[in-house]
């Protein structure tokens, strides 16, 4: 009863701890995660954190957290790359992998939240690089978050969506997604980030109104986005100036001057502008100077613009300089310098081709102005070419939106069907590998237990062969203790007694006087004496006991003996003194045996051997065995692990040891073992 307690008591010891540690690691990970989405930390320390986060997620299994580290660091990839920094190198690959294993596993978890969040991310990545796949993902994300119930976030990819739309010129469109975003958005509290980016879609709807003329609509949006940017929390200069730019520029366009170089001068009022934001300094400089050319102001031109336009060069801006090389073409064509107005015109030709379509449109309609005769009507008829296949173009681009659409409709339907049909699969399945698992365990315990039975046996056999060896040399050893003792004792008490007697005879006739006889009595002491110290020194060392553990290296020495012998193998056997065998395990001197006998084996089948070297040390309570031969070698890279290899790896882990093969073709092998006594 008590045993029962004792492991009831331990098993649930080893849940608790279990549990504990899992928690443990859980906190870590959240901790990890915590820093590394905080937006307004340094890049490579929330990559760092994310990193670390990952790699407990991944050793401990923890899919739900790998799941946000995976969405974490896709963010970190995407906000780096998106702002050009360079504190985390470069975030294309990384951003991708990260989004699509967020992707894979929020599937497989059937997070539906995730499995927004990361299509959300590949829509934003794939705004810059694909249309089609940005339109795909977002389509996909707004979908899942209207399921989920989440207004904002379906409004937030809804303005990603509508600013597609309206790039590819699809108006109508974005106008409707706009407009469904803002609505969605009326329904929450007026929070900054739902004030934000209700500010955004206003700016959305403003800058489309205007590329359909409809310039009151554009106004009035305009003026809706400024009043809540003013209305956000923090410094939102740059969101307010760039507002008032858009605003302006609807009024350059309704001709209505007065107000546009208001807002245009309002902007250039800021000191700082033009160190801390050149590029759109230049932006609303070029189109005050515009402003003032269209109202006939014209005494600072050309001036601002080439103010403007030494800016957009010195920063590399090539593409905001299009528009300024037009306006300035545009003016010296006012002012009949046909040559300038050509200089400006086909430079904005250069930058436009070919990659902004809608900047060349203009720039063609711009050189049919400028030059003249049979070349302004080539230019003529490049604008209308092209003007044409733009029209085809957008068309084509908000049939592929629809087609889109429709199609991620129908996948989902049929995603439905399947996901159906794969539920019954997976019960059949399952049922099926439960089954079959049941009776895979109990063949494979039954095979077990017969390994575990046979292994049992041949330890006991091993055991018994070992005991008996050893009872062997005890016997032989105890005959020769014996028989030491037995000469021992008739050298000292039998010859050691006569011959002390026969000097004691020899020394009483000492007594002669004649230098002859005393000197011949003094050579036969002196000789007797001699050998009754040889006597005494060789009952000594008779009567010594052997070295401690002798007995193994006997048994060892007569295996290689005999082994070598049959083999016909030349050997040389050294083994180090200080090695106590005695107090070595009966279980690792079997092993040892067992290791150099099968060594020994594999070098007569397999190397081609004349010569085995053979030897023990002993340093720091471990015993390294050395068994080197003559043969053939092989390549280490290629070793097979055949039954007489397995054998010895497992001996050898049995003991705790190490075990080294270095071999050389043509030059033989060497095995080394380490094998610790404590």
């Amino acid at each position: 009863m008590n045993l029962k307690f004792f492991f009831l008591f331990a098993f649930f010891s080893f849940v608790s701890f279990a549990q504990n540690d899992t928690k443990s690691v859980i906190d870590s990970v959240e901790f990890y995660l915590r820093y590394s989405n905080r937006n307004y930390l340094d890049a490579a320390f929330r990559l760092d954190n994310a990193l670390k986060a990952k790699k407990l997620t991944e050793a401990f299994e923890l899919d739900s957290l790998k799941l946000k580290t995976y969405l974490s660091l896709a963010d970190i990839y995407f906000d780096n790359d998106k702002n050009q920094k360079e504190e985390i190198g470069y975030g294309h690959e990384a951003f991708l992998k990260n989004a699509h294993g967020a992707l894979k596993l929020a599937t497989k978890l059937n997070d539906s939240l995730a499995l927004a969040a990361a299509n959300k991310n590949l829509g934003y990545y794939y705004y810059d690089y694909s249309i089609d796949s940005a339109y795909y993902y977002n389509n996909k994300a707004e979908k899942l978050f209207r399921a989920l119930d989440d207004n904002f976030n379906t409004a937030v990819v809804l303005l990603d969506i509508a600013m597609l739309q309206k790039s590819e010129k699809d108006y109508t469109g974005s106008e409707i997604t706009s407009i469904t975003a803002i609505s969605l958005l009326d329904e929450l509290n007026d929070t900054d980030a739902v004030l934000r980016y209700k500010s955004y879609l206003y700016n959305n709807l403003s800058l489309l109104f205007k590329e359909l003329e409809q310039y009151e609509e554009s106004i009035d949006y305009n003026l809706k986005a400024i009043d809540i940017k003013k209305r956000l929390k923090g410094n939102n200069e740059e969101l307010i100036d760039n507002q008032k730019n858009n605003l302006a520029n609807v009024y350059k366009n309704t001709k209505d001057y007065d107000l546009a170089i208001k807002y245009y001068t309002e902007i250039l009022s800021n000191k700082n502008l033009k160190s801390e934001r050149p590029a759109f300094y230049a932006v609303v400089l070029d189109n005050y100077a515009n402003t003032l050319f269209l109202s006939e102001k014209y005494d600072q031109l050309p001036g601002l613009f080439l103010e403007a336009l030494k800016i957009c060069d010195s920063l590399g801006d090539s593409y905001k300089t299009i528009v300024i090389n037009q306006h300035l073409a545009e003016y010296y064509n006012f002012r009949k310098q046909k040559d300038s107005a050509k200089y400006y015109a086909y430079r904005a030709k250069n930058i436009s081709y070919p990659n902004y379509t809608d900047e060349l449109l203009d720039t063609y309609l711009l050189l049919a102005e400028v030059e003249s005769d049979s070349v302004a009507v080539t230019y003529y008829d490049k604008y209308i070419k092209l003007n044409d296949s733009l029209l085809k173009n957008e068309r084509a681009i908000r049939n592929k939106f629809a087609r889109i659409q429709y199609e991620t409709e129908q996948i989902e339907k049929e995603n439905i069907q399947i996901a159906k049909e794969r539920m019954w699969l997976i019960i059949v399945s399952i049922v099926l590998v439960i089954a079959s698992f049941l009776v895979y365990v109990i063949i494979h315990q039954r095979n077990k237990n017969r390994e575990l039975k046979f292994t049992q046996q041949q330890q006991e056999a091993n055991e018994e062969i070992y005991n008996l060896m050893l009872t062997q040399n005890e016997n032989i050893e105890e005959a020769r203790t014996l028989e030491k003792k037995r000469i021992s004792q008739e050298l000292h008490d039998g010859v050691l007694g006569r011959l002390f007697g026969a000097r004691l005879s020899l020394d009483s006739l000492n007594m002669g006087t004649t230098p002859e006889a005393i000197d011949t009595r003094g050579q036969y002491i002196s000789q007797l004496k001699t050998i009754e110290e040889d006597i005494r020194k060789v009952s000594h060392e008779l009567n010594t006991d052997f070295v401690s553990g002798a007995g193994f290296i006997d048994i060892l020495r007569t295996l290689v003996e005999t082994q070598t012998a049959i083999y016909k193998l030349n050997y040389t056997f050294n083994h180090d003194g200080s090695i106590n065998w005695d107090n070595v395990p009966n279980k690792t001197k079997i092993h040892i045996y067992r290791i150099v006998q099968e060594t020994l084996h594999n070098i007569h089948k397999h190397a081609n051997a004349t010569m085995v070297k053979i030897s023990f040390k002993f340093k720091s309570n471990v015993i390294y065995l050395s068994i080197k031969d003559n043969g053939s070698g092989f390549d280490t890279n290629k070793l097979k692990s055949g039954i007489g290899l397995k054998n010895m790896n497992s001996r050898i882990k049995e003991i705790n040891g190490q075990l080294d093969i270095v071999s050389t073709i043509n030059k033989g092998t060497t095995v080394k073992i380490n094998i610790p006594t404590n």
